[in-house]
């Protein structure tokens, strides 16, 4: 069964707790300008929505890459770069719809999340759990877990200010 990243931005903190844990794993420095996950930030809003790979199954990246370095793992089902092939021409970071894929100028070469070989190591430092390691046909049952959790709350609201008026 493939299992993907579940990403619930109305938890996490900005901490960036992952971000760092990423760039330790796969840099050994910490530093989260080089992390493979990125926090964007909305600080007036206090919302902070964690951008990784969605690893998508009919991936942008790889189709438009033009040197065929981008494909797909079979074991884990992640889109993966193969390094010796990759020329660098950052092709696949302009045609992520996610802004997920990057470059990293120190390396010189194109980063992207791995899961890190079916371990993701930001899920596994996330103290409040807004990333999870998931079967991906669980995704949507937990979004409509959620979805009807947010419905009935507003609905109770509801109901409570009218029993104001």
């Amino acid at each position: 069964m493939a299992k993907v990243l579940m990403i619930n931005y109305e938890k996490c903190t900005g901490c960036r707790l992952c971000e760092l844990v990423c760039s330790v794993m796969h840099e050994g420095v910490s530093n989260p300008s080089r992390s493979r996950i990125k926090i964007m930030k909305w600080e007036s809003e206090g919302l902070y929505v964690p951008i990784s790979c969605q690893q998508c199954e009919d991936a942008p990246c790889i189709n438009v890459c033009p040197v065929k370095a981008i494909s797909r793992d079979e074991k884990l089902d992640y889109v993966k770069v193969d390094y010796d092939v990759c020329i660098g021409c950052r092709v696949c970071v302009t045609a992520c719809p996610f802004g997920a894929m990057s470059f990293d100028v120190i390396d010189r070469k194109v980063v992207k999340c791995d899961l890190c070989d079916g371990d993701p190591q930001c899920v596994r430092f996330c103290e409040i759990q807004a990333l999870e390691y998931v079967d991906a046909d669980r995704v949507s049952v937990f979004k409509k877990k959620d979805a009807a959790e947010r419905l009935s709350i507003a609905q109770k609201e509801a109901a409570a200010l009218q029993a104001q008026v």
